[in-house]
């Protein structure tokens, strides 16, 4: 059974790291256990910190089939103070990400706008410019990346969001023209093919860097170490 493992934990917040296959938070058409069922187990006060005992101490979220680092608030202090956070982006979030193809540049920034798409159930990327002008549609959207390693065909980045949108990195990676591997939402259908040749079950990216203030002003950093997978599919690839 997927649960999640323990980074560090103080009367303030607790940080995890979460596997990929395992919900964050609950629905109303989800019907299995979620990490906020696993964390109200362990910490049934929780259910009062927060914006309720569906997202308990909660304030960010990573999708099912993505892994990484959470961190939850344990008391409403903390949550009112890590929350103001994330809202200021002073939160620093950094991902590992394996993605289709070769990056020619070893760094850069997209920031095409994004908006929920016509078919509800993913998001959009939309152009920078229509006729000329700058497009004021969907909302800004910020995403850095750095090449860590070049493979034939594939590269791994680093990846750093500047803001937080639903499906950021998925969606502006797949509109760079490098999906992420294992993404079958966001993919072309030839990568679709070849996520099934893979055989895998997850998306390969991971939230492996966190790095927030406690209630103290004190700079706190912590890190989630790359998943067994991860590394796996890495050392198989070429």
């Amino acid at each position: 059974m997927l649960t999640y493992e323990k980074i560090d934990e103080n009367d303030e917040y607790l940080v995890i790291n979460k596997p990929a296959g395992l919900i964050t938070h609950g629905a109303p058409h989800i019907k299995e256990r979620t990490l906020a069922d696993f964390l109200l187990d362990e910490y049934p006060r929780l259910d009062k910190t927060g914006e309720g005992p569906e997202r308990p101490g909660m304030m960010h979220r990573l999708d099912k089939l993505v892994s990484g680092i959470l961190v939850v608030a344990k008391t409403p202090e903390s949550y009112r103070n890590l929350k103001k956070q994330f809202q200021k982006r002073t939160v620093e979030k950094n991902y590992t990400a394996l993605v289709y193809g070769q990056i020619d540049k070893d760094d850069g920034e997209i920031n095409f706008p994004i908006e929920r798409s016509a078919r509800g159930f993913k998001m959009a990327a939309l152009p920078l410019t229509v006729g000329g002008e700058k497009n004021e549609a969907g909302r800004r959207a910020a995403t850095e990346f750095t090449v860590t390693k070049s493979y034939i065909n594939y590269t791994l980045l680093e990846v750093k969001i500047k803001t937080g949108r639903t499906h950021q990195i998925r969606v502006h990676l797949a509109a760079y023209g490098h999906p992420l591997v294992g993404d079958d939402l966001y993919g072309t259908h030839k990568t679709k093919i070849k996520n099934k040749k893979l055989g895998t079950e997850r998306i390969f990216l991971h939230a492996h860097r966190l790095a927030f203030r406690d209630l103290s002003g004190k700079r706190k950093e912590y890190e989630a170490k790359l998943p067994d997978d991860f590394k796996k599919l890495l050392n198989e690839i070429k």
